[in-house]
């Protein structure tokens, strides 16, 4: 992906705003054009307009190959199927959870252990597997069935946690009608070496109701599924449900290096797996990871998920979120990869009616590519970058969400080629810089610059509610190709931004002698001539 997307130190260096556009000549949208500023801006665009001159530069600069997807062939049930061991049988039993480098998180100090000493009715403690392959039909024979037990044919209740050992393997697959954990007994499924659920269905558990531990309330324990450093985990045509609370790690189905201190002692490396053609509904998150590596999403179904639909966190790399559908989630984003998630593929998504954002890309998160996606309806905006820069966008479909189709603030170097931002409530793009300092963020952790530079080549800007694009104190903006029809204005194509109030010059350029126009600051243009 660098060839794509490794262009900053040009960019960087430029303090130009290069704008090239084919846009429809003759169209009834250029007939009457006229800038639009708001009130409250007049002396902000006016200082803006004075910094700026107007002028012809060249384009094919702006010509970029179509990215190279990952092929996806090799990432198949079939292909799981062959990766399970089974000529080595585990080891079983049931001991306390105390002092198991897998439960710490669970168990240690601020009084952890209490919620399973409730739970439980004494001493906590759990099943393992250790040393070999075990098949959860099999297991059911060999723990006493207080621990967990075949309540009708093929559907499993376990009412205590389920440890895989780090050389232990556990499968759980269509011999298993459903296994459920119960909420009461605070069940839940830990993996420190490998786990194979295929053709199965896997559920959080409340035997009061008989019936799945639905969502209540944020800080409600409720079964979860983790995986730690050094495991793999392959989830495959399989449906999970109401897993998941506030608590670290037990968010749903997480994919997690080890803490940073048990990390230093344990050396192990980083997770990985697939989860491919599976269902996840009422999730606290759907899929959260954290310092994950080579992890594949694949052609999965995330809906009514409560906070995040697909969530990849801290210094995750090489990921690949393809063919995936996401909807409905209730408090946030459907798609969201946050702090330092690079090198990354977001492509063939659908991401809709979600409360926030349809796919954010957030937190120095960068050389992603996010490809042919189609995100809309969402109640904010479509595809929000918040300081992360350094990625490409490419051939997106960001239509009907209620705010911003592409939203982008402090991030530099953005490439948008072929993107369709259409029918939104606010502007089809938006960039723009923002202080974060008096904010809670925490800089040092995640620092930022008020920067914003983008390249748009290709694709369409049409019928968004305020206007194609808005562009706020750029450092760099280069449009090439961009067709901006169907203006909702009876005034018709405007511009916002620092674009505003030159916009008749731009235009002239673009639209009349169909040239590149380019933008460059007085102060730059003096430097020039000293």
């Amino acid at each position: 992906m660098n060839r794509y997307l490794r262009n900053s130190q040009a960019m960087k260096g430029s303090i130009s705003l290069l704008v090239a556009a084919m846009l429809l000549a003759g169209s009834p949208a250029f007939a009457n054009v006229e800038p639009v500023v708001k009130p409250g801006n007049v002396a902000k665009e006016l200082q803006q307009a004075k910094t700026y001159t107007v002028s012809s530069a060249p384009t094919a600069p702006l010509e970029l190959a179509a990215p190279t997807l990952p092929d996806l062939k090799g990432y198949t049930p079939e292909a799981v199927a062959a990766k399970i061991v089974r000529s080595k049988p585990g080891k079983i039993s049931v001991r306390r959870m105390m002092q198991e480098n897998a439960l710490k998180d669970f168990i240690g100090g601020d009084n952890k252990m209490a919620e399973w000493v409730v739970r439980q009715r004494g001493i906590p403690q759990a099943i393992f597997i250790d040393d070999g392959y075990m098949n959860l039909k099999d297991l059911v024979k060999k723990v006493p069935k207080q621990y967990l037990s075949e309540t009708s044919p093929g559907v499993f209740l376990a009412r205590i946690p389920i440890v895989v050992g780090q050389k232990g393997i556990l499968e759980i697959d269509k011999q298993t009608q459903e296994l459920r954990l119960s909420q009461e007994g605070g069940a839940f499924l830990i993996n420190d070496g490998r786990m194979f659920i295929r053709d199965t269905k896997v559920t959080g558990w409340r035997e009061k109701e008989n019936g799945p531990a639905t969502f209540r309330s944020p800080n409600e324990f409720r079964p979860f599924l983790l995986s730690w450093g050094g495991t793999e985990t392959y989830i495959v045509n399989s449906k999970m449900a109401s897993f998941g609370y506030a608590n670290s790690k037990s968010y749903g189905v997480s994919i997690s290096q080890y803490t940073p201190n048990m990390a230093k002692v344990l050396k192990r490396p980083e997770p990985t797996g697939w989860i491919i053609g599976s269902e996840f509904s009422d999730m606290w998150y759907g899929f959260y990871c954290y310092e994950t590596n080579d992890f594949v999403v694949k052609s999965n179904t995330y809906k009514d998920n409560i906070v995040y639909g697909i969530d990849p966190h801290d210094r995750s790399h090489r990921l690949i979120i393809a063919d995936n559908t996401v909807y409905g989630t209730k408090k946030k984003h459907g798609i969201i990869i946050s702090r330092e998630v690079n090198d990354s593929f977001i492509f063939n998504n659908r991401s809709y009616d979600n409360k926030l954002s349809g796919l954010v890309i957030d937190r120095n998160s960068v050389n992603n590519l996010i490809a042919y996606n189609e995100i809309y309806k969402n109640h904010t905006d479509g595809i929000t970058l918040y300081e992360s820069g350094d990625n490409l966008l490419w051939g997106n479909k960001v239509i009907s969400n209620r705010r911003h189709g592409i939203r982008i603030r402090n991030s530099v170097n953005i490439r948008l080629y072929e993107n369709v931002s259409m029918a939104n409530g606010l502007t089809g793009l938006y960039g723009h810089i923002k202080d974060l300092s008096d904010t809670d963020r925490d800089i040092k952790l995640d620092p930022f610059d008020t920067e914003v530079s983008l390249i748009v080549v290709g694709g369409e800007l049409a019928a968004n509610g305020s206007g194609p694009l808005s562009i706020d104190s750029p450092l760099s903006v280069e449009l090439y190709r961009v067709s901006m029809l169907a203006p909702t204005k009876s005034s018709g194509i405007s511009f916002t931004g620092i674009l505003g109030e030159r916009q008749d010059e731009i235009l002239d350029l673009l639209v009349r002698q169909q040239k590149a126009v380019l933008i460059d600051p007085v102060e730059r243009q003096t430097e020039m001539r000293d």
